[in-house]
């Protein structure tokens, strides 16, 4: 029980990567909030929580809204009276070199996934602060770390949420509250999955590129990913501030002979 008698909040907790922290989270003594803008996959991730004896409540919202996410923050803090975690994991990816890429495409890339994660930031730290513990975990990417061919938008968020996790670091050490990032490779989620389906003539051909990428040899899976969200969520953690920790199969520090 990693995680007993903490309340955890869980961005984009609907599917893929968000849904299995989520579960385990919960089978690790969590009450997990669960949030999303879908409400039937919010609420699917809740009741399989609760079928597995787990607690969770589900909050619909809105990373990118001011009002939405302070009111759902302030649902939170009236339920349980405090957030001991906050998984910033919600995110879109985006396609295209800048050439490529239109204007509103680049903008909802940005808008998702740098705001998203500011807000729930903004809205969490003063309690936080107030009560000078917490553990806040962003959603980067390896991709932070590389070059990757048509993934200019995407990039370009990740490399700011890596940047933004050092720079809180330093902001609210002071207050006991550590500030660390993901940095997944390729995960083989429901959305990477419709992404080949519709993308690719030959999905299976694409994800043996795609393997091809890393010194493992294959793609993660979302458990991978939400086994380290638990590990910078615990006490386990406590002497990581600032960290990037890296689940990429070995994308960033090897190379295929």
């Amino acid at each position: 029980m990693r995680l007993h008698d903490k309340i955890t909040l869980i961005t984009g907790a609907g599917s893929g990567i968000g849904r299995s922290s989520a579960l385990l989270f919960a089978k690790e003594g969590a009450t997990v909030i669960v949030n999303d803008l879908v409400e039937k996959g919010g609420l699917e991730t809740v009741e399989e929580i609760h079928q597995a004896g787990g607690k969770a409540l589900f909050i619909q919202a809105d990373t990118t809204d001011p009002e939405s996410v302070k009111a759902m923050v302030d649902q939170a803090i009236e339920a349980y009276g405090r957030i001991d975690v906050l998984f910033n994991n919600a995110g879109v990816s985006g396609i295209g070199a800048i050439h490529e890429v239109e204007p509103e495409d680049w903008d909802r890339v940005i808008r998702i996934n740098i705001r998203g994660v500011f807000l729930p930031c903004k809205y969490v730290l003063p309690h936080m602060m107030d009560r000078r513990e917490g553990s806040i975990i962003n959603m980067s990417s390896c991709i932070a770390e590389i070059g990757l061919g048509r993934r200019a938008s995407y990039s370009a968020t990740k490399g700011a949420v890596l940047s933004l996790t050092k720079s809180m670091q330093v902001d609210y050490a002071p207050y006991q509250i550590r500030v660390n990032a993901l940095l997944p490779g390729t995960i083989l989620t429901p959305f990477v999955e419709n992404y080949l389906r519709t993308s690719y003539d030959d999905p299976e051909e694409a994800i043996q590129s795609l393997k091809k990428r890393q010194l493992s040899g294959d793609l993660g899976r979302p458990e991978d990913v939400a086994k380290a969200a638990l590990f910078l969520a615990s006490d386990d953690s406590r002497f990581m501030m600032g960290s990037p920790l890296y689940i990429d199969g070995g994308v960033v520090f090897g190379k295929n002979a």
